[in-house]
């Protein structure tokens, strides 16, 4: 039977935002900011905590029963460093399309004198509470991350999903320790986590009914949030940060379309249209959410459901992706911190920006799949190469918009190397065949 158009999901999702963006907007022009703060805008936080509730035990419950799966650590290792090695060059790509783009059009030099001032004046205590996070962060050991990735007490990391990365940690070491143990004592705890795996999997499809109403609130909530009761400060805001923010999102695109699609025709037999049409769900619920953390049980579920990637490779690569591939994210940073060094009359040289791919590209691998992290990460390149952190002022009144484009970049990448990965190991599977069999 033919589903129609209106009852598929990516389109009740995307008439969602619609609606949230329009509606947004007459609360702004017409003084219900309070209205939509008070009855809209707390539903869409439920909708955030609903999707954030179910990511740690998806990732706990997936990469266990994920690696445990495998026949042997070496084909563990095989995928885990297919996985890894594609991620780090995804990203070394976009940090480089970045600074391309950035140096070339120098969209500092188009920020009027008086409106980075008033810039720096109205977000000057959201910048310094953001510098003084980067500082605690930068005091630390250089060895500093690799102990925080160790939890010492795997309850505190599953109760908290800002240590997501601690959480994948332990999730990993248990998977292997579970294939070196006999397998008669293994699979009852194997069972365990593959039935967690399934409760969640259901949990997404029920928290899903309700996304369309969860992105319109979202978008409604965000847009009041920017314009207050004056929607006259987004023009004003675009016309002195535009072209910054024309940069990023150009930036993005240019990934998207350059790297991803060129990995996907070249390591893959996906057609771009069918990939593409596949995981716009997950980068709807990711543009609304700005966390590809919250987006992840729907990222997986697009992967299986969708693109026919195999439950062994989803259950390994998007929770992996999810905690240390940020494309989107390292792209922003390279911009922003040439941005703000033109803005603020800093000229940076070639060692300069090879410092700014070298700490973007290790901080995108700490930064948390939590909305505007990244600004904290930003502070640190920005401290690297010598320029004020301060100058993050400039452009917190337009982060949240590109924070919402750069984790659908984020998202996007994690799926394509979720469909590379899962050909290269013939766990592909061809949905758009009648009797579906393996993609070759």
């Amino acid at each position: 039977m033919i589903v129609p158009w209106y009852r598929k999901l990516h389109w009740q999702i995307l008439i969602g935002l619609v609606l949230g963006l329009i509606y947004g907007i007459i609360a702004a022009t017409s003084g219900w900011v309070a209205f939509t703060t008070d009855w809209i805008a707390p539903w869409g936080k439920i909708f955030i905590n609903l999707l954030t509730l179910i990511a740690v035990p998806l990732v706990l419950a997936s990469l266990i029963t994920g690696v445990a799966s495998l026949a042997d650590t070496r084909r563990l290792s095989r995928i885990g460093g297919k996985t890894i090695g594609i991620y780090l060059c995804t990203t070394l790509f976009a940090l480089v399309i970045g600074l391309l783009l950035v140096n070339v059009v120098d969209p500092g030099s188009a920020v009027p004198e008086e409106m980075r001032e008033r810039l720096m004046a109205t977000y000057q205590d959201d910048a310094s509470s953001r510098a003084e996070q980067a500082r605690e962060a930068k005091e630390r050991g250089p060895l500093q991350p690799l102990i925080d990735m160790v939890p010492s007490n795997v309850f505190e990391s599953v109760s908290n999903n800002r240590a997501m990365l601690q959480v994948v940690f332990f999730a990993l070491f248990a998977g292997v320790c579970l294939l070196m143990i006999p397998r008669e004592k293994a699979q009852p705890l194997i069972g365990f986590f593959d039935s967690l795996s399934e409760l969640v999997i259901k949990m997404v499809e029920v928290i899903m009914r309700i996304a369309p109403f969860g992105v319109f609130c979202l978008l409604a909530s965000t847009i009041t949030d920017i314009a207050g009761d004056d929607p006259s400060q987004i023009l004003e805001l675009l016309s002195a940060l535009g072209l910054y923010g024309a940069v990023v999102i150009a930036g993005l695109v240019t990934h998207v379309v350059l790297t991803y699609a060129t990995i996907l025709t070249l390591f893959t037999p996906k057609r771009l249209v069918d990939f593409f049409g596949a995981v716009t769900p997950a980068q709807l619920v990711a543009f609304s959410t700005s966390s590809s953390g919250a987006t992840l049980p729907i990222s997986m579920d697009v992967a299986e459901r969708r693109l026919g990637v195999s439950e062994e490779v989803t259950s390994f690569v998007l929770p992996l992706g999810a905690t240390i591939n940020m494309d989107g994210t390292g792209l922003y940073q390279a911009v922003a911190a040439v941005f703000i060094a033109q803005a603020v009359g800093l000229d940076l040289d070639l060692a300069s920006q090879v410092t700014i791919v070298l700490t973007a590209m290790l901080a995108s691998i700490g930064t948390a799949a939590v909305p505007s992290a990244g600004i904290v990460m930003l502070v640190i390149i920005l401290e690297s190469i010598n320029v004020p952190a301060a100058g993050i002022a400039l452009i917190l009144g337009v982060d949240r918009i590109l924070d919402m484009c750069r984790t659908v970049v984020n998202v996007t990448g994690d799926l394509t190397v979720a469909t590379v990965v899962a050909h290269s190991e013939g766990q592909l599977t061809d949905l758009s065949d009648p009797e579906p069999k393996l993609a070759t």
